[in-house]
């Protein structure tokens, strides 16, 4: 509100805002997001995987790996006594033609070194294709 004063002496106060500056501030604010905005949009162009839901086709020469939330590991049923027999087993399987898949059931409450530590012992076996295994959420959400 601005004060206007009258001839008589007396203040009177002005009860109409100026909208000057504030069209003046939404102005500036225009032109600058018209000019930011095509900056910000520029990506670099990349194909993006899209999402897949197949399926586990399981064949009898799929491996089943599995860790439980104490960190052992499981081969199919069987508990493994470390790491080194998990990396004997999967150099023993590499070489079969064609390659069997690991399968990857990661416990929950597992601590992800554990299920990185099985991941790394595939990797340098030379397994081609690993998986992580994963409850389905119900309702498909």
């Amino acid at each position: 509100m601005a004060i206007q004063f009258s001839q008589n002496g007396e203040d009177e106060l002005l009860a109409s805002i100026n909208t000057t500056p504030l069209v003046d501030v939404m102005l500036v604010l225009l032109i600058i997001f018209l000019i930011t905005v095509p900056v910000v949009t520029h990506t670099v162009p990349v194909q993006l995987p899209s999402e897949r839901n197949q399926p586990t086709q399981t064949r009898p020469q799929n491996i089943n790996i599995s860790v439980d939330a104490d960190g052992n590991i499981y081969w199919s049923q069987e508990k493994l006594s470390g790491l080194a027999d998990l990396q004997k087993r999967l150099l023993a399987v590499s070489t079969q033609q064609p390659q069997p898949e690991v399968h990857i059931f990661g416990d929950q409450n597992a601590h992800y070194q554990a299920v990185g530590e099985v991941l790394l012992a595939s990797q340098r076996a030379g397994i081609q294709k690993v998986g992580f295994i994963t409850q389905p959420v119900p309702g498909g959400n």
